[in-house]
């Protein structure tokens, strides 16, 4: 481990200790995870949104995957982690704000091709994470995709939600490697025609 993980460590368990509930993981994800989360985002389709991008572990897979920096929105909550990402990803949009109150931040320019998120979802109640949604999805292009992972069993939008806002999950893998071991779903509109069957 790096000077730099090792930093990145101390920062996330910090967080997690005074914050639990936001956090929800006591080290920072993986590159197994972050290679996983971001190898279906193309880059050079639109701008990318990053929710609770934390150390920037999913950030700096995103460029290393051909994602231009200045094409990324990284929404953070932690005051800690927002300076931490103004310093490493000096091109990127970072804006310091609850990620359920992105529907009421200005749109793009173009809109996004992809959301990745970070966020613990399982830890939020479902008006929190109907918001998110909804914040996330009216910011992105018609065909662009939500990339979340979770450390449970399952999608952690439930079906209800998922009904709701006329959305279905996939999977789209796991990773025994990060620790805890993760999953990772797609989240994309349903078709009119899907979405009545």
């Amino acid at each position: 481990m790096n000077a730099t993980a090792v930093a990145d460590f101390f920062q996330f368990f910090r967080s997690y200790i005074s914050n639990p509930r936001q956090v929800s993981a006591i080290a920072p994800s993986g590159q197994s995870l972050a290679r996983l989360i971001t190898q279906e985002v193309v880059p050079g389709r639109g701008p990318v949104i990053e929710l609770g991008p934390g150390t920037g572990i999913f950030t700096k897979a995103l460029i290393q995957r051909g994602v231009p920096e200045r094409d990324l929105l990284l929404v953070e909550y932690g005051s800690d982690f927002v300076r931490l990402l103004q310093e490493r990803f000096p091109r990127a949009r970072v804006l310091w704000m609850d990620a359920r109150r992105l529907s009421q931040y200005e749109r793009f320019t173009a809109p996004a091709s992809a959301v990745v998120s970070g966020l613990p979802l399982l830890s939020m109640s479902p008006r929190k994470v109907i918001a998110i949604l909804s914040g996330a999805f009216r910011h992105m292009q018609e065909g662009g995709a939500l990339y979340q992972f979770t450390y449970g069993p399952r999608c952690p939008v439930p079906r209800p939600i998922l009904d709701r806002l006329g959305l279905k999950a996939s999977l789209v893998g796991r990773t025994a490697l990060n620790v805890p071991p993760a999953s990772v779903y797609r989240i994309r509109r349903r078709h009119r025609s899907s979405a009545m069957s």
